[in-house]
Parts: structure tokens; C-alpha cells; sequence
């Protein structure tokens, strides 16, 4: 070997002998971090067959890492929680175990998982529509008195959401404390525009939440993002579901999927005080801040009601999953129907089996997912289940009316789950979320009216139609279905 030949043969060798040890390297982190079966395996087959490449993506996208500092600020919070827990439960609850009750293994694990209590003493009214939405929300704030808390992934100032950042304005000129969150992602240009400065300058306390940058991205995931939307006033009224803070007529009008449609639920009540304590630990880790949570004490009779309603946040943070594993033990209880809306449908085995496992045992069940979405690679992971659901008798409609991007779920019409948690991996594992499980006849009937208006401006698929769509599809969704668990 002469050494213009040892000159290529060293440096090949060696950028060989680097790779397979990366490789190694990287496959036994997967391993001890044991995510599920299905990541992992995604995972290594990543960082195989893409040198290099796979190796970035896994250290920069695959794992849940958001960050050493702030999980020592939700570290510091728990004993704070925990007390805060036990005084919720000594409010108005009615978290009677009942084993002749269909719903009360939801509320157990529920409960056991995060322990927030579910709370009795409560009025929720649904709200759909742009304007029903705004005027409502506007109308609140408006009358606030003592303090206005908003957090919100996508944040746009546009339309009438700029009213609504001109009511929180006014009520900050008259004293009221107001408080917003906007996810840094979601809300980049937001957070940078003149109306973002404006709200600033007067009073209003906006920050943005899990700020990134370049070099944090290096040591936090930049996917974790805050995908709560939430809004309080007084810690008396509050406001949840899947409406970020946008007008439809302008929100991403060139993206070819029509307007996006929403719903949002109205709380007063003992767990409208209750989504404050979470908008309140928000705001304490994002702003390193002492947190002071809240418990309803005040007994407007005109504010309680019947309703039964259990708060569920979730994140990547101390029981990274639980909604994943809540929703699992919703969909088993279903005896007689089950009812689901979400935008985005890209479930893992297990989610899968429970949906095609409640169709086969006899319950009447409805999967309904708009006709377009923002994303190609989600839309066609989405289809890679549609032949297994109708087999196994799952009605599965597409929504024709826009963007379907409500997430509902209604079971038996006695319970119900409403809130901002899409039926796929990114919303069960990487980003926060919050959900309301209501233990509510009227509610829940009030919710499954308005997904069977969706369901009317919906196409069900065919099975033998589904089939015979060309090879080129199945196989481009079948690959994409490979991807799935990572998305």
C-alpha cells in the first residue's frame, strides 16, 4: 500500500469505525431510555440507515428533554401541589368511588394519575362559532375586576383577536391585573409585532412560554411546546378548548384547508378556580416566580351548577403519558357509543386496538377528522389506520366544512372530553395540554349535537372504495405510517 493509498484508506476507516460507534453509542441511550416499542424502533432505524443525519435529529428531536432548569422549578412546586391537591378535595367534590358507575374508572386513574380531585358545584356551557366565541370571552373580560390570565399556542392579531387584546388593555387601565402566556413557537411573530408591544406598554404582562433559541436547543427539545388554550378572569369564569387566539376568516387562509373550526367551553365554578392553579404554575416556571394557587371560596350561587368536572393538565414533565393513558381507560368504558372529533388522528398501536376493540365489542362508534389538514405527513400517517378502523366497523367521516380542530370526545352520552389534547403522539407526549373529563348529561348531550353537526357536513368513507384507492397511496401512507410514532 503505497501512501497515497494509505492517505484514503486511514481517514475511510476511521470515519467507518466513528460511525458504527456512534451508531452503537446512540442505540444503547434508545434502549436505557426506553421509550415505546414503536419509537424506539423508528428511532434506530433513523439513526441507521441516515449517517450522521439520524444521529443530530436523535440528539436534537428524541428525547423528552425540557431542560435541567426548568424541571428544578416544577421539582420545587411539588410539595406546594400537593397541599394544593388536598384542598381541592376538601371543596365541593364528588369523587365517590362507584363501582356500578361506567365513568368511575376515568376518574380514578384520573385522579390517581395527577391527582386533581373531580369537582363537583360547576356550570359549563359550549360555545361554537367565531363570534358566539369572541363575544362571550370579550364580554368577561370586560367585566373583570380583579384579574385576567390567558395562555395560548397560537396568538394572531388579526380580526377579533384584536379585540380581545383591546379589552384586556381597558381592563388593565382600570386595575385589573391581566396576565398572558403565548408559546414561543407558535406565536413567533406575535410576540414581535407592535401589537404585542402595545399590550406590554400598557400594562398587560406578556411573555412568551418555553422560549428557544439556538443554542437552547442544544440542551432543551424544541418541540415541547405549551399547546394550552386557556383563558380566567376573577378565578370565577374560565374559558377552554380548541380555539387559539385567532380570527378564522384570517388565520392561514393560504394553506388550502378553509377556515378552521373550533369549540371552547365556558366554566364557572369550583373548577374554573381550578384552571386558574394551573394557568398559575404556568406562569411561576416560565417567570421563576412564587406561586400562590388558588381555591374557590366565594359562593355565588348564580356561578355553581350541577356539573361534575375534572381538570387535566398534562406535559412532558412528571408523568409524561398520563392523558395517553386516561384517554386508553375513556375509551375501554364505552358501553354503547363513543363519539370522537380531533384534527389531527395519528395513533399508536395501542390506541388503535382500543378503538378497533370497543367496534368489535358491539359499541357504536364514530371517528370523525376533517377532509384537509395543514400537514401532508400527518394526513397520510392518519390514513394508514382507516382500513383496520372500517373493518372492524368504526364509522369513519371525513369533515368537508374546513379544518376540523375541535377535540371532543363524547361516551354513552353521560361523559365527555373536551379540551386542546389531539388524538396523536406529539399531543400525548411532547407538548402540554389541557382537558376537561365532564360528568355531565346536559353537557355532554349539548357536545354530541354539536358533533353530529359535524358529522352532517361530513362524507363517511366506503371500506371497498377505501381499498381500491392506487398502490402508489397505500404504499406512501404505509411509509409514513413508519414515521408515525415520531411525529
Amino acid at each position: 500500500m503505497n501512501i497515497y493509498d494509505l492517505n484514503l484508506w486511514l481517514p475511510s476507516t476511521l470515519a467507518f469505525a466513528l460511525h458504527w460507534v456512534v451508531i452503537a453509542a446512540l442505540a444503547v441511550r434508545v434502549l436505557m431510555k426506553r421509550p415505546m416499542v414503536g419509537v424506539a424502533l423508528a428511532w434506530l432505524s433513523v439513526i441507521v440507515t441516515l449517517p450522521l443525519v439520524g444521529a443530530v435529529l436523535y440528539l436534537l428531536v428524541g428525547e423528552r428533554r425540557i431542560g435541567r432548569d426548568r424541571m428544578a422549578r416544577i421539582a420545587e412546586q411539588d410539595e406546594l401541589i400537593q397541599e394544593w391537591h388536598k384542598a381541592l378535595s376538601n371543596r365541593v367534590v364528588s369523587d365517590v368511588d362507584d363501582p356500578n358507575d361506567s365513568t368511575d374508572p376515568i376518574r380514578r386513574h384520573a385522579r390517581n394519575l395527577l391527582g386533581y380531585p373531580a369537582q363537583g358545584g360547576n356550570r359549563i356551557e359550549l360555545i361554537s362559532g367565531r363570534d358566539p366565541s369572541f363575544d362571550a370571552i370579550i364580554a368577561d373580560i370586560k367585566s373583570a375586576q380583579f384579574t385576567c390570565e390567558a395562555v395560548f399556542y397560537i396568538w394572531e392579531d388579526a380580526g377579533r383577536a384584536l379585540e380581545v387584546a383591546e379589552a384586556l388593555i381597558e381592563a388593565s387601565a382600570r386595575g385589573v391585573r391581566c396576565r398572558a402566556m403565548a408559546d414561543a413557537i407558535g406565536s413567533r411573530a406575535f410576540l414581535r409585532s407592535k401589537h404585542a408591544d402595545r399590550l406590554r406598554q400598557s400594562g398587560v404582562e406578556l411573555i412568551e412560554s418555553l422560549p428557544t433559541g439556538a443554542i437552547r436547543t442544544l440542551f432543551v427539545r424544541r418541540d415541547h411546546r405549551n399547546h394550552r388554550k386557556i383563558i380566567v378572569v376573577d378565578s370565577r369564569v374560565a374559558y377552554i378548548g380548541s380555539q387559539n387566539m385567532v380570527d378564522p376568516r384570517f388565520f392561514k387562509q393560504r394553506s388550502g384547508v378553509g377556515e378552521w373550526v373550533d369549540a371552547v367551553a365556558r366554566v364557572t365554578g369550583t373548577s374554573a378556580c381550578t384552571i386558574a392553579g394551573v394557568f398559575e404554575l404556568d406562569w411561576a416556571v416560565e417567570q421563576s416566580s412564587t406561586c400562590v394557587l388558588p381555591v374557590d371560596s366565594h359562593d355565588e350561587e348564580s356561578d355553581k351548577g350541577n356539573a361534575v368536572i375534572q381538570v387535566f393538565p398534562s406535559g412532558p414533565d412528571h408523568h409524561p403519558g398520563s392523558i395517553h393513558q386516561v384517554l386508553l381507560t375513556a375509551i375501554y368504558s364505552a358501553q354503547e357509543e363513543l363519539v370522537l372529533t380531533t384534527p389531527y388522528f395519528v395513533p399508536d398501536d395501542s390506541l388503535q386496538t382500543a378503538l378497533v376493540s370497543a367496534a368489535l365489542r358491539g359499541v357504536d362508534v364514530s371517528l370523525v377528522i376533517p377532509s384537509r389538514v395543514d400537514s401532508i405527513l400527518a394526513r397520510f400517517a392518519s390514513a394508514s389506520n382507516f382500513s383496520d378502523l372500517m373493518r372492524a366497523g368504526v364509522k369513519l367521516y371525513r369533515f368537508e366544512g374546513g379544518l376540523l380542530h375541535t377535540k371532543s370526545i363524547t361516551i354513552d352520552g353521560t361523559a365527555s372530553v373536551f379540551g386542546s389534547v389531539n388524538l396523536d403522539m406529539r399531543s400525548f407526549w411532547l407538548n402540554f395540554e389541557i382537558s376537561l373529563f365532564v360528568y355531565d348529561k346536559e353537557f355532554t348531550s349539548s357536545l354530541r349535537e354539536l358533533q353530529e353537526s359535524y358529522i352532517m357536513d361530513s362524507v363517511r368513507y366506503d371500506l371497498d372504495g377505501w381499498e381500491g384507492r392506487p398502490f402508489s397511496r397505500k404504499f406512501l401512507e404505509n411509509a409514513a405510517r413508519l414515521v408515525g410514532p415520531l411525529l
